[in-house]
């Protein structure tokens, strides 16, 4: 089983940046790529941007290509979201997954999961 620690979730102003961060351990060699999800309150949750281990092949959703950038160091297993000019639309608890097959977008496609990181962008 693939484990999945994220950290860098907080409290920052709208305009202002942060950077998560999500660790993989364990098996990871069925893992194909990293995805970020996010889910608001009230709200289903929604593709936010992945990557794939093999190349440099990223994915965004709409509502944040051009201000948010997927990275990942392979070396370390480790997949970052850096998130800038954020908006209070934005907050969300900001979910780290591990993809094992199909399309990055659809949720289905992932199998590990972690807990999830708080990100809360005031106005």
């Amino acid at each position: 089983q693939v484990q999945l620690v994220e950290s860098g979730g907080g409290l920052v102003q709208a305009g202002g940046s942060l950077r998560l961060s999500c660790t993989a351990s364990g098996r990871t060699f069925s893992s194909l790529g990293m995805g970020w999800f996010r889910q608001a309150p009230g709200k289903e949750r929604e593709f936010v941007a992945a990557i794939a281990w093999a190349i440099h092949s990223t994915y965004y959703a709409d509502s944040v290509k051009g201000r948010f950038t997927i990275s990942r160091d392979n070396a370390k297993n480790t997949v970052y979201l850096q998130m800038n000019s954020l908006k209070p639309e934005d907050t969300a608890v900001y979910y780290c997954a591990s993809a094992e097959a199909g399309s990055y977008y659809y949720a289905t496609n992932y199998g590990a999961w972690g807990q999830g990181t708080q990100v809360t962008v005031s106005s």
